[in-house]
């Protein structure tokens, strides 16, 4: 299995069954990166906290290690704050266009 696929299914697991997944943010890091911890995802942006920019790092992030577009993601709660849920919406099949 790829890097990215098994980072793929880490965050599937953390999927509650709703779509709903935990995510607890650092803003300014040295550098970007995403790692299952515990019950949630830990991603590390090097966007600052700042105009809704370490949001969109952080949704590019979890989006390109599912293999999803950014679409499929939604901020429920947490805009402001460094605990994030964030739902997963089903996306149709690669090559499906409905």
């Amino acid at each position: 299995m790829s890097t990215r696929g098994a980072m793929a299914a880490e965050i599937g697991a953390l999927l509650d069954g709703t779509g709903l997944l935990q995510v607890r943010v650092s803003a300014g890091a040295g550098r970007d990166a995403v790692a299952a911890c515990g019950d949630r995802l830990a991603v590390r942006v090097t966007a600052p906290a700042e105009g809704g920019r370490a949001n969109a790092a952080v949704i590019r992030l979890i989006a390109r290690a599912l293999g999803c577009p950014k679409s499929a993601l939604e901020l429920v709660r947490g805009a402001a704050a460094r605990d994030k849920v964030f739902r997963v919406r089903d996306q149709p099949p690669a090559g499906r266009r409905t």
